[in-house]
Protein backbone atom coordinates (compact mmCIF):
# COMPACT_ATOMS: atom_id res chain seq x y z
CA UNK A 1 0.00 0.00 0.00
CA UNK A 2 1.27 3.49 -0.84
CA UNK A 3 2.18 6.18 1.71
CA UNK A 4 1.10 4.15 4.74
CA UNK A 5 -2.56 4.53 3.79
CA UNK A 6 -3.62 1.51 5.85
CA UNK A 7 -1.23 2.09 8.76
CA UNK A 8 -2.37 5.46 10.07
CA UNK A 9 -0.60 8.78 9.56
CA UNK A 10 2.57 8.44 7.52
CA UNK A 11 5.79 9.44 9.24
CA UNK A 12 6.31 12.15 6.63
CA UNK A 13 3.69 13.95 4.62
CA UNK A 14 4.22 13.14 0.93
CA UNK A 15 5.22 15.91 -1.43
CA UNK A 16 2.53 17.02 -3.89
CA UNK A 17 3.09 16.19 -7.54
CA UNK A 18 1.95 19.64 -8.59
CA UNK A 19 0.92 22.89 -6.91
CA UNK A 20 -1.34 25.18 -8.94
CA UNK A 21 -2.57 28.45 -7.41
CA UNK A 22 -2.07 26.91 -3.98
CA UNK A 23 -4.01 23.71 -4.81
CA UNK A 24 -1.80 20.71 -4.02
CA UNK A 25 -2.29 17.72 -6.31
CA UNK A 26 -1.16 14.23 -5.26
CA UNK A 27 -1.29 12.38 -8.55
CA UNK A 28 -2.70 8.80 -8.45
CA UNK A 29 -2.06 8.60 -4.72
CA UNK A 30 -4.50 5.66 -4.59
CA UNK A 31 -3.50 2.58 -6.58
CA UNK A 32 -6.03 0.37 -8.37
CA UNK A 33 -6.60 -1.98 -5.42
CA UNK A 34 -7.12 0.94 -3.03
CA UNK A 35 -9.57 2.58 -5.43
CA UNK A 36 -11.63 -0.60 -5.74
CA UNK A 37 -11.66 -1.11 -1.98
CA UNK A 38 -12.79 2.46 -1.44
CA UNK A 39 -15.62 2.11 -3.98
CA UNK A 40 -16.88 -0.92 -2.05
CA UNK A 41 -16.85 1.12 1.18
CA UNK A 42 -18.80 3.87 -0.57
CA UNK A 43 -21.44 1.39 -1.72
CA UNK A 44 -22.17 0.79 1.97
CA UNK A 45 -22.41 4.54 2.58
CA UNK A 46 -24.86 4.96 -0.30
CA UNK A 47 -26.97 2.02 0.85
CA UNK A 48 -27.34 3.68 4.26
CA UNK A 49 -27.82 7.20 2.86
CA UNK A 50 -28.95 7.07 -0.80
CA UNK A 51 -27.83 9.60 -3.38
CA UNK A 52 -30.17 12.54 -3.96
CA UNK A 53 -30.28 15.73 -6.04
CA UNK A 54 -30.51 18.80 -3.79
CA UNK A 55 -32.46 21.87 -4.82
CA UNK A 56 -30.45 25.08 -5.13
CA UNK A 57 -31.66 28.26 -3.39
CA UNK A 58 -32.68 29.40 -6.90
CA UNK A 59 -35.20 26.58 -7.26
CA UNK A 60 -33.29 24.33 -9.66
CA UNK A 61 -32.08 20.79 -8.89
CA UNK A 62 -28.33 20.33 -8.90
CA UNK A 63 -26.92 18.29 -11.80
CA UNK A 64 -24.73 16.30 -9.41
CA UNK A 65 -26.25 13.62 -7.17
CA UNK A 66 -24.83 13.45 -3.68
CA UNK A 67 -24.86 12.06 -0.18
CA UNK A 68 -22.57 12.36 2.84
CA UNK A 69 -20.87 10.48 5.65
CA UNK A 70 -19.77 11.74 9.04
CA UNK A 71 -21.16 13.98 11.77
CA UNK A 72 -22.75 16.29 9.19
CA UNK A 73 -23.88 16.17 5.60
CA UNK A 74 -23.87 19.09 3.18
CA UNK A 75 -27.35 20.11 2.05
CA UNK A 76 -29.09 22.68 -0.11
CA UNK A 77 -32.69 23.79 -0.64
CA UNK A 78 -34.68 27.02 -1.01
CA UNK A 79 -33.40 28.08 2.44
CA UNK A 80 -29.78 28.04 1.31
CA UNK A 81 -26.59 26.01 1.63
CA UNK A 82 -25.78 24.41 4.99
CA UNK A 83 -24.80 21.29 6.92
CA UNK A 84 -27.40 18.97 8.42
CA UNK A 85 -27.00 16.14 10.96
CA UNK A 86 -29.33 13.80 9.04
CA UNK A 87 -30.00 12.55 5.51
CA UNK A 88 -33.22 13.90 3.91
CA UNK A 89 -34.86 10.56 4.77
CA UNK A 90 -34.30 11.32 8.46
CA UNK A 91 -31.56 8.75 9.15
CA UNK A 92 -28.20 9.83 10.56
CA UNK A 93 -25.32 9.98 8.09
CA UNK A 94 -23.16 6.82 8.16
CA UNK A 95 -19.59 7.01 9.51
CA UNK A 96 -16.76 8.17 7.28
CA UNK A 97 -14.82 5.06 6.13
CA UNK A 98 -11.54 4.56 7.99
CA UNK A 99 -9.53 4.45 4.75
CA UNK A 100 -10.82 7.95 3.93
CA UNK A 101 -9.90 9.27 7.38
CA UNK A 102 -6.42 7.80 7.08
CA UNK A 103 -6.00 9.36 3.66
CA UNK A 104 -6.98 12.76 5.12
CA UNK A 105 -4.28 12.39 7.76
CA UNK A 106 -1.70 11.29 5.19
CA UNK A 107 -2.10 14.31 2.90
CA UNK A 108 -2.76 16.97 5.56
CA UNK A 109 -0.44 15.78 8.32
CA UNK A 110 -2.97 16.91 10.94
CA UNK A 111 -4.72 14.93 13.65
CA UNK A 112 -8.04 16.81 13.55
CA UNK A 113 -10.41 14.62 11.56
CA UNK A 114 -13.07 15.93 9.13
CA UNK A 115 -16.70 16.22 10.22
CA UNK A 116 -18.11 15.64 6.74
CA UNK A 117 -17.30 13.51 3.74
CA UNK A 118 -19.43 14.83 0.89
CA UNK A 119 -19.95 12.19 -1.84
CA UNK A 120 -20.70 13.68 -5.27
CA UNK A 121 -21.58 11.47 -8.23
CA UNK A 122 -21.13 12.94 -11.72
CA UNK A 123 -22.61 11.23 -14.74
CA UNK A 124 -21.32 12.12 -18.21
CA UNK A 125 -23.44 15.28 -18.38
CA UNK A 126 -22.97 16.58 -14.84
CA UNK A 127 -21.07 19.76 -14.01
CA UNK A 128 -20.23 21.81 -10.94
CA UNK A 129 -20.21 25.58 -11.33
CA UNK A 130 -17.47 27.80 -9.96
CA UNK A 131 -17.93 28.14 -6.21
CA UNK A 132 -16.18 28.58 -2.86
CA UNK A 133 -16.38 26.11 0.02
CA UNK A 134 -17.46 28.57 2.69
CA UNK A 135 -20.21 26.99 4.79
CA UNK A 136 -17.71 25.91 7.47
CA UNK A 137 -16.95 27.68 10.76
CA UNK A 138 -13.15 27.91 10.43
CA UNK A 139 -11.42 28.35 7.08
CA UNK A 140 -8.06 27.57 8.69
CA UNK A 141 -8.69 23.85 8.12
CA UNK A 142 -7.98 22.47 4.63
CA UNK A 143 -10.44 20.79 2.29
CA UNK A 144 -9.38 17.46 0.74
CA UNK A 145 -10.82 16.20 -2.55
CA UNK A 146 -10.53 12.57 -3.76
CA UNK A 147 -11.31 11.57 -7.36
CA UNK A 148 -12.58 8.12 -8.38
CA UNK A 149 -13.74 6.92 -11.80
CA UNK A 150 -13.92 8.98 -14.98
CA UNK A 151 -11.66 12.00 -15.39
CA UNK A 152 -13.02 15.43 -14.55
CA UNK A 153 -11.83 18.77 -15.92
CA UNK A 154 -11.16 20.80 -12.78
CA UNK A 155 -11.02 24.58 -13.11
CA UNK A 156 -9.30 26.88 -10.62
CA UNK A 157 -10.11 30.57 -10.43
CA UNK A 158 -9.37 33.32 -7.95
CA UNK A 159 -10.37 34.58 -4.51
CA UNK A 160 -13.16 36.57 -6.20
CA UNK A 161 -15.35 35.74 -9.18
CA UNK A 162 -13.95 36.44 -12.62
CA UNK A 163 -10.43 36.80 -13.89
CA UNK A 164 -8.20 34.23 -15.52
CA UNK A 165 -8.57 30.54 -14.68
CA UNK A 166 -6.47 27.40 -15.10
CA UNK A 167 -7.69 23.85 -15.63
CA UNK A 168 -6.36 20.33 -15.28
CA UNK A 169 -7.79 16.84 -15.69
CA UNK A 170 -8.23 14.93 -12.43
CA UNK A 171 -7.88 11.17 -12.81
CA UNK A 172 -9.06 8.25 -10.69
CA UNK A 173 -6.91 8.01 -7.56
CA UNK A 174 -5.89 11.68 -7.57
CA UNK A 175 -6.11 13.63 -4.31
CA UNK A 176 -6.24 17.43 -4.05
CA UNK A 177 -5.62 19.53 -0.93
CA UNK A 178 -7.08 23.03 -0.74
CA UNK A 179 -5.58 24.95 2.17
CA UNK A 180 -3.97 28.25 3.01
CA UNK A 181 -4.53 30.89 0.33
CA UNK A 182 -6.33 28.29 -1.83
CA UNK A 183 -8.95 27.55 0.82
CA UNK A 184 -11.45 30.14 -0.47
CA UNK A 185 -10.43 30.11 -4.12
CA UNK A 186 -13.25 29.61 -6.62
CA UNK A 187 -13.18 26.23 -8.36
CA UNK A 188 -15.47 23.92 -10.31
CA UNK A 189 -15.78 20.93 -12.66
CA UNK A 190 -16.46 21.79 -16.31
CA UNK A 191 -16.55 18.41 -18.00
CA UNK A 192 -16.47 14.65 -17.44
CA UNK A 193 -14.46 12.49 -19.84
CA UNK A 194 -16.88 9.56 -20.18
CA UNK A 195 -15.30 6.14 -20.48
CA UNK A 196 -11.85 7.26 -19.33
CA UNK A 197 -11.92 4.85 -16.35
CA UNK A 198 -13.19 1.31 -15.85
CA UNK A 199 -13.42 1.66 -12.06
CA UNK A 200 -17.20 2.14 -11.98
CA UNK A 201 -19.04 -0.52 -14.07
CA UNK A 202 -21.59 1.97 -15.40
CA UNK A 203 -19.14 4.85 -15.70
CA UNK A 204 -19.24 8.24 -14.02
CA UNK A 205 -17.07 10.06 -11.53
CA UNK A 206 -17.18 10.03 -7.74
CA UNK A 207 -15.67 12.95 -5.87
CA UNK A 208 -15.20 12.84 -2.11
CA UNK A 209 -14.77 16.18 -0.36
CA UNK A 210 -13.57 16.14 3.24
CA UNK A 211 -14.25 19.16 5.44
CA UNK A 212 -13.97 20.27 9.05
CA UNK A 213 -17.34 21.86 9.77
CA UNK A 214 -17.36 23.00 13.43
Amino acid sequence: MKNGLNSGVSAKRPQPTLTLRGFELFKTLLDADEQNALVEELRNVIRAAPLFSPMTPYGKPMRVRMTSAGKYGWYSDRSGYRYEPRHPSGVPWPPIPNAVLQLWQTVTGIDRLPDCCLVNFYDADARMGMHQDKDEADFGWPVVSISLGDEGLFRIGNATRGGSTESLWLQSGDVMVMGGDARLTYHGVDKIRAGSSSLLPKGGRINLTLRVVD
